[in-house]
């Protein structure tokens, strides 16, 4: 049980095992890393502790620019959410990530729910700010109504895919 991580250019194992919370000497021990100073981008890292994100029948896809979360079920769309995503200086992260844990109830701005993804400091989550979905308001992490993002929580499994795209 693992996810394939591509390095990025600039990545680090120190910087990795942060992302997916997982320690930097597990992330050697599972890759046989001889020096894991020497890691270079585009290598295949394996992270273990998740599921294969293929094994899993969903996906999110996070349009910046339409601010929408939609929720693929085998390849088919679910569900389209509106989102609120980085505002300028505060960009949301693109690329290709993992949901790594959830918790209910974080409190404060986070509203009902906070899932975290594969890159430190960012996730998706709830508001107690619900006028500020469809804009571009946040610190980088992608916000929804409280009960969007409890249901989506109760749908998809820790490990499931997330792409950010513009």
């Amino acid at each position: 049980m693992h996810v394939q991580h591509i390095v990025k250019p600039g990545e680090t194992i120190s910087s990795i095992s942060g992302d997916y919370r997982v320690s930097v000497p597990t992330i050697i021990q599972a890759n046989s890393l001889a020096n894991p100073n020497l890691i270079y981008p585009g290598q295949q890292i394996n992270i273990p502790g998740y599921p294969d994100p293929s094994t899993i029948p969903f996906k999110i896809y996070i349009s910046l620019t339409n601010r929408t979360l939609t929720l693929f079920q085998n390849g088919v769309i679910s569900k389209v959410y509106p989102v609120g995503v980085g505002r300028m200086l505060h960009d949301t992260p693109a690329g290709d990530f993992i949901i790594i844990n959830k918790a209910p109830n974080p409190g404060g701005p986070f509203g009902t729910m906070w899932m975290s993804i594969s890159k430190i400091h960012y996730g998706i989550h709830g508001t107690n700010d619900p006028s500020s979905i469809g804009k571009y308001v946040s610190l980088g992490c992608i916000r929804m109504y409280n009960r969007d993002v409890e249901e989506l929580a109760k749908t998809i499994p820790i490990g499931t895919a997330v792409t950010i795209g513009k």
